[in-house]
């Protein structure tokens, strides 16, 4: 990390800002992530053994914060390379805002282009402050104090000093990293799950939101939001669903079906992706209904990956005024968004993004079937991969190695795609994107 970041100081130093445009913004955001994760590496082969392939995988994961791994026996690890882990997530739930304390004031183009390239969501232009500056550092303040609140309530609830800072980390980053191999299943603790869910859900809430509740305005505002309302009424909604399904195969109790439900949900709607039960003994519909939470998303402005929760709401009511359209022909029937009428481009970006999300998904999978592994494993682990969850089933339920080498390229390269939002990374590849 710190030689990533020297790199990046030298380049900074040498290259005269002024004139780094749009398409340089966007070169240098999708290099950095893949150099970083490449850099990343390094320690993880030293202390592991494995393979440079699966050590920049292991990485990769972690910055993107994906939470997939190749590894096993992390209680027997050392503790300085665990929290080397759980760093490199933390490092990575904020990652775009070191682009916009290094790159965005030296832009000159109004300080939103870099912004665009790596803030989820398809509305770009909503400035937080004058200053993007400023605004960077508020949003590191409210992601310190957050892990921090968490850390604390980690060990207030059970956990020793080194696993609540360690699991805060992969927390409010929504990474998932775990420093034992059970997850947080370790603690056996549904007092833990319950603190967890709550901070996972602030790690997938916007941060631009939190920014405007602490910046002396009224927490209302969470509730306000249309997309925020939504999505806690989603997780409310899905967990009760998953909480009966689990009560009426039998599989738990009453109270653990509603617990072990909204940790899952909550988790994999996130893409935090912690585990607490063995999900491969789950009634079979379930491991598809967690899947569907991944692609569905956290809230834009969020450390949470997926399709984002405004893009499923834009992409609802398109389908619905079509509906209505069927029977109205001659009605008009804006779509509206926080009550404002959304803009012909930003619908048409936002099914472009969908659009594409679920070809990508297709593509990955059938790539990633030609390598060896079956339908269900190789569309999980894509999934996890390309929602930056972590976790998969099938094959890849408890970990990636099963993963032939070709396969880990294939997945490393998902999570990037997928934490750069798809169109990031691919405009790089189009000619026409480098015409003056």
């Amino acid at each position: 990390m710190l030689v990533g970041a020297l790199v990046i100081n030298v380049f900074l130093q040498h290259t005269n800002l002024s004139r780094i445009g749009f398409r340089d913004a966007l070169l240098f955001a999708t290099l950095t992530w893949a150099l970083t994760g490449v850099l990343g590496a390094f320690p993880v082969m030293l202390v592991t053994g494995v393979s440079f392939t699966d050590a920049v995988f292991e990485s990769v994961s972690a910055l993107t914060t994906t939470g997939a791994t190749i590894l096993t026996g992390l209680d027997a690890m050392p503790k300085s390379f665990l929290m080397y882990r759980q760093f490199l997530q933390w490092m990575g739930g904020l990652g775009v805002v070191i682009f916009v304390v290094a790159v965005l004031p030296m832009l000159n183009v109004g300080g939103m282009r870099l912004l665009k390239a790596e803030t989820p969501g398809p509305i770009k232009d909503d400035k937080l402050s004058p200053r993007i500056a400023n605004t960077a550092h508020y949003l590191w303040f409210i992601y310190l104090l957050i892990t921090l609140l968490c850390a604390l309530a980690y060990y207030v609830g059970g956990m020793d000093a080194f696993d609540a800072i360690a699991h805060s980390l992969s927390t409010v980053s929504t990474g998932g990293f775990s420093t034992h191999d059970d997850s947080m299943w370790h603690f056996q603790s549904h007092t833990l799950l319950a603190i967890s869910n709550l901070f996972m859900l602030l790690g997938a809430i916007s941060f631009a939101l939190h920014f405007r509740v602490l910046n002396g305005r009224s927490p209302r505002l969470y509730w306000r939001d249309e997309e925020t309302r939504i999505f806690l009424l989603i997780v409310i909604g899905l967990s009760l669903l998953l909480s009966l399904y689990l009560l009426t195969k039998q599989r738990y109790g009453t109270w653990e079906s509603l617990s072990f439900a909204a940790f899952h949900v909550v988790s994999f709607i996130t893409s935090t992706g912690f585990g607490a039960a063995d999900l491969a003994s789950w009634p079979p519909a379930s491991g598809l209904f967690l899947v569907i939470c991944a692609y569905l998303g956290g809230c834009a402005g969020s450390t949470a990956g997926g399709n984002k929760i405004i893009r499923d709401i834009i992409t609802f009511k398109v389908i619905r005024r079509e509906m209505q359209q069927l029977i109205h022909p001659r009605a008009i029937l804006p779509v509206r968004y926080q009550g404002n009428e959304v803009a012909n481009d930003v619908r048409d970006a936002v099914m472009g993004f969908m659009s594409f999300a679920a070809g990508s998904s297709l593509v990955l999978t059938l790539l990633l079937m030609l390598t060896g592994l079956d339908f269900w494993s190789s569309f999980t682990a894509v999934a996890a991969c390309i929602n930056v969850l972590g976790p998969g089933f099938g094959e890849v339920g408890s970990n990636f190695i099963p993963v032939s080498d070709s396969g880990i390229w294939l997945l490393s390269g998902a999570m990037i795609l997928g934490r750069l939002e798809y169109f990031t990374v691919l405009a790089l590849f189009l000619p026409m994107f480098w015409r003056r």
